[in-house]
């Protein structure tokens, strides 16, 4: 019996809270059933067909695995990392979890150039045999990869409510969402240092205000 790996992220682009990377095994024979769920890239979803699907997925899947890179690692591994790096180094933990079943890959690539993409993640692998897809949108085209994303963006979503109930709500954590950077704003600096990515523009820029702003006060 042969087995599919599928892998993806969810909260590349907030500028609050955590990075996570799924991955979900399954055996060829599910991969069927999955279609017949409907299956979709978590983004044409709703919240409750994500919450749904996620079940249903577990219950499929021989085995996943979810990796949450909290805002203070990306802050740690960013002074000598790039974020495509960072997740190039999990993605690659993933499969190194799985090698021994020999699955074969589906990624949805990070970087426009798949090929280089690939090469990046072989040369972290145990089996450089092992076969992979990468390829940008492959949460659209393979039930996979899709699946993984359900896997990612709940269990973020999980995670963002979590900060919500701890620190006050702040919406979605984006960088275009008007109710984040007000939260931002008014944010205690030792809270900001825990949650917020303080590499992003956004985060770097409110901090700088919020330094020239006491300046002026004082």
């Amino acid at each position: 019996m042969g087995f599919l790996l599928g892998i993806d992220e969810a909260g590349k682009g907030p500028v609050i809270g955590p990075l996570v990377i799924a991955g979900v095994l399954i055996s060829e024979e599910n991969e069927e059933k999955l279609k017949k769920l409907g299956i979709k890239d978590s983004k044409e979803l709703s919240p409750e067909k994500r919450k749904k699907f996620f079940e249903e997925i577990k219950n499929l899947s021989e085995d996943f695995v979810v990796l949450k890179i909290s805002a203070g690692e990306l802050n740690r591994e960013m002074d000598t990392k790039s974020l495509n790096e960072i997740e190039i180094g999990r993605i690659a933990q993933i499969i190194n979890s799985f090698w021994m079943k020999r699955p074969k890959v589906y990624i949805d690539a990070l970087e426009a150039n798949t090929k280089k993409f690939k090469e990046k993640i072989l040369s972290r692998l145990k089996d450089k045999k092992i076969e992979i897809i990468a390829e940008n949108n492959a949460d659209k085209t393979y039930p996979v990869v899709s699946a993984a994303s359900i896997i990612a963006k709940v269990t973020r979503d999980s995670e963002i409510k979590k900060l919500h109930k701890k620190y006050g709500f702040f919406g979605s954590g984006y960088p275009s969402d008007e109710r984040t950077i007000e939260f931002l704003e008014k944010l205690d600096r030792e809270v900001y240092n825990k949650i917020v990515r303080l590499k992003w523009e956004t985060s770097k820029n409110i901090l700088k205000n919020k330094k020239q702003r006491k300046l002026l006060e004082f």
